[in-house]
């Protein structure tokens, strides 16, 4: 049957349900969230003379729950009114709701016989060939249906989202014996196409694939910290992004899931897995066990294996629990030889390397690591898996791992690893020794630009399924680029499509950058259809490369700086003028130069978790790539479409002037930076650049002309300046800024209102340009912008004064 989900139902309205509906609410569905009613009337419910009949009183829990969410940050959804999209009810008077709904999702509380219960009632209302998944963490699958009808069976499924829902891209979809492979082939493609997923089809097995192998590496940390006598701040710097795991690294992560949650999953693969190799490790350390009756559960309990608290000074710190006197301290920082000498290396492949190759205790203790996880997941397949590609797509998807098990493996060469890990007494799989044996180096490899993996069934490579809509550039590396420099790589696509990805550290632009952009673009006008601009980094583009404006500022070569910026503007308006369609391709962070090369692109393909902004004001500056002249390019379009003049000017310098960011794709059409019906969203990350690719050859299709520059553009002149200075100046008296930032708010009203003009008039792009310029120049040479730009340098964060 053809499934089209309008209406989505979540029972349960806990973190995940509540979260969940939200996401389904993100992609355009109407949602419809319920949970149980309250037994007892509240102090204040008593006061408004309210009984337990009362709708108010009757929906208070599911209410509170997504509201809570709501007010969460990060924020659940993708734009605060898309929370319309959910309406409320309980399981008592509005069960009879379901049977208009296309897929019931159930996400009450882990416990068989309330999730039996529920399913009861379901079955009451449920219209048939309804879907209906249940969102369990580890409950089996099959148990669950017991009682149930054979349509029921037929259509029910497991489908576990990763929390939250919205940001970690994990749907693992787990069949029973009963489940039709039509529903399970639906939730593969919707839950990529529609939700955005990384889809990962499962056994029916404890904990599933992510949290089985992730449990276990905690585990294994847990043993070999004891062992090694190394302290909960020295792992978490071993296993964060040093090694290309999420900041949270392994305890911050404990904290933030619930040690309570932890150990319940570890207790319950010990309890149901008997014929694991590795069992004992799941049994609980003492501590663990002490923590959780101390009700040090991390996160929920205000402490755990780290706490916040004040010092003598006032200041909050974070202190880290010792496990051994069970009394936090402050945390000391590592110093590990290995580590201080790889962090220089941003390419992960090759720190991994040296960090295992690193005879100090940090290397002992990641060898050590790497071992146990390498073994163990090579035993669960085919337990868990039957394909080695699902156990790595479920821990980048679901643990946020950059690189899983099996591509690691590959990295620091799989025979002598294996070697390695006999001589600790750790075995591999006998199929891997099989595999050696019979000539196969690697578990992955590249040919004509698809990846293939090891299939240990068949002793083949074969294509992964289902990724025929990704482009992945490591997939072309094999391949001879069109063109190449330092920072930045060129790459043909196919259909006559090139792809320019950028490859300095936070994918920064400087001078490589602008080289690559204006060399992409000459070499696609003369033998290519279209460009796109993007890549698969951990961001699209933190901006202009801070370091070098600093030193050239510091040292006063402001002829270079200009020089610098006219380049970087001519590229900018090279990106908007040349003979062929580009198309940017952002995803994360998307700030200041990373987006001017954006608003200059013919269109915008985001990632829906794009974070685009100028934020150039928060350095001291203002944005000069064309930036600031672009929004009052906008906002003067808007002026023609019938706008009144000076709110849509001042809406656009006061998101210059506050540094606003986006916190998604979404709310980047509010602040103008993505056009509305030009500009459009991918919610599956790794189809950014194929829909990219696709938006060139369908501009090329239609005809695809050259525009013209623009010398219509109205600015307000000293009206619109007096009035944008009187703002400043006003915020200046109240002390929300400072004299600084006041400073940087008059150049930039000053550009943005065309200059000391008396009255309105039309002015060209280059007019325009050219007062970001000299106002960027009189910037950067302040004693306080230098300051910002080497506490930035610093910390990472700016400096406010």
């Amino acid at each position: 049957m053809k499934r089209i989900i309008k209406e989505v139902a979540v029972l349960g309205s806990g973190v995940m349900g509540a979260r969940i509906a939200a996401h389904f609410a993100n992609i355009g569905c109407k949602v419809l969230l319920l949970d149980i009613i309250p037994k007892d009337l509240t102090d204040a419910e008593k006061k408004k003379g309210l009984t337990l009949n009362d709708k108010e009183v009757r929906n208070r829990i599911v209410n509170e729950n997504l509201k809570n969410v709501l007010n969460a940050k990060p924020s659940p959804i993708y734009h605060s009114s898309f929370s319309s999209r959910i309406s409320t009810g309980n399981f008592e008077d509005d069960m009879k709701s379901l049977q208009n709904i296309d897929w019931i999702i159930e996400a009450v509380v882990e416990n068989l016989e309330i999730k039996k219960e529920v399913f009861e009632k379901v079955e009451k209302f449920r219209k048939p060939g309804t879907l209906i998944t249940t969102n369990t963490s580890g409950i089996p699958i099959h148990s669950m249906l017991e009682g149930r009808s054979e349509d029921f069976q037929m259509n029910f499924c497991g489908a576990h989202f990763f929390n939250p829902p919205r940001y970690l891209q994990l749907l693992e979809i787990i069949p029973t014996p009963k489940t039709s492979l039509d529903v399970v082939n639906f939730l593969m493609n919707y839950g990529s196409l529609y939700l955005g997923k990384t889809t990962v089809l499962c056994k029916d097995t404890p904990a599933f694939i992510a949290n089985r192998i992730g449990v276990f590496s905690m585990m294994a940390v847990f043993k070999l910290m004891n062992e090694m006598n190394l302290s909960i701040k020295e792992i978490d710097t071993l296993t964060g992004p040093l090694t290309g795991k999420p900041k949270s690294a392994t305890f911050r992560t404990c904290d933030v899931v619930g040690i309570d949650t932890l150990v319940k999953v570890a207790n319950n693969v010990y309890k149901d897995c008997p014929e694991d190799e590795k069992r004992q490790l799941f049994e609980i350390p003492s501590y663990v066990n002490k923590m959780v009756v101390k009700n040090w559960l991390g996160d929920k309990s205000g402490q755990g294996f780290y706490k916040k608290s004040k010092n003598e000074k006032g200041e909050t710190e974070i202190l880290e629990l010792d496990v051994n006197s069970f009394e936090y301290k402050p945390s000391g920082k590592s110093k590990f030889a290995s580590v201080t000498a790889t962090k220089p290396i941003e390419n992960l492949n090759e720190r991994l390397k040296v960090l295992h190759a690193a005879q100090d205790k940090a290397g002992e203790f990641l060898r050590k690591l790497s071992f146990y996880i390498f073994s163990y997941a090579s035993y669960r397949i085919p337990e868990i898996a039957d394909e080695i590609y699902k156990i790595d797509d479920a821990m980048r998807a679901g643990f946020g791992w950059e690189l899983g098990p099996f591509e690691t493996w590959d990295i620091l060469g799989v025979e002598k690893i294996v070697k390695q890990m006999e001589e600790l007494n750790l075995q591999p799989a006998a199929w891997v020794k099989e595999m050696l044996a019979k000539g196969f180096k690697t578990f992955y490899k590249i040919e004509n630009g698809k990846r293939k993996y090891f299939d240990q069934n068949s002793f083949s490579y074969k294509e992964i399924s289902g990724k025929d809509d990704f482009i992945i550039l490591d997939n072309y590396r094999a391949n001879k680029p069109v063109w190449q420099n330092v920072g930045a790589t060129l790459h043909d696509i196919g259909d006559g499509v090139l792809n320019l990805e950028f490859q300095t550290k936070m994918n920064s632009i400087g001078s490589e950058i602008l080289e690559a952009i204006n060399k992409s673009i000459e070499i696609a006008e003369k033998d290519f259809t279209g460009l796109v601009i993007g890549n698969n980094g951990q961001n699209f583009s933190a901006g202009a490369n801070l370091a070098m404006m600093f030193m050239l500022a510091a040292e006063q070569e402001y002829d270079e700086i200009d020089l610098a910026v006219r380049t970087f503007q001519n590229t900018t308006m090279r990106v908007r003028y040349s003979s062929i369609p580009v198309v940017a391709a952002p995803h994360a962070l998307a700030l200041g130069g990373g987006c001017e090369v954006c608003l200059h692109a013919d269109k915008v393909q985001a990632s829906a978790e794009t974070y685009i902004g100028l934020v150039e004001v928060g350095v001291g500056i203002i944005p000069a790539g064309g930036g600031s002249k672009e929004m009052t390019l906008r906002a003067s379009d808007n002026f023609a479409e019938g706008a009144l003049e000076f709110p849509e000017l001042q809406k656009r310098f006061m998101n210059i002037a506050t540094a606003k960011v986006s916190t998604s794709a979404v709310e980047a059409f509010d602040l103008d930076i993505f056009k509305k019906g030009r500009d459009e969203i991918t919610i599956n990350p790794n189809k950014v650049i194929m829909d990219a690719k696709k938006s060139v050859i369908a501009l090329s299709e239609k005809g695809y002309s050259k525009p013209i520059p623009r010398n219509d553009i109205k600015v307000l002149g000293r009206e619109g300046l007096a009035t944008l200075l009187l703002g400043a100046y006003s915020f200046r008296m109240a002390n929300y800024i400072s004299d600084h930032d006041r400073k940087i708010a008059e150049k930039l009203a000053y550009v943005m209102c065309g200059g000391d003009l008396s009255q309105g008039s039309l002015v060209s792009e280059q007019y325009l340009l050219d007062l970001e310029r000299e106002a960027f120049l009189s910037l950067i040479g302040e004693k306080k912008t230098l300051e910002r730009i080497q506490n930035i340098l610093n910390t990472g964060k700016p400096l406010r004064n």
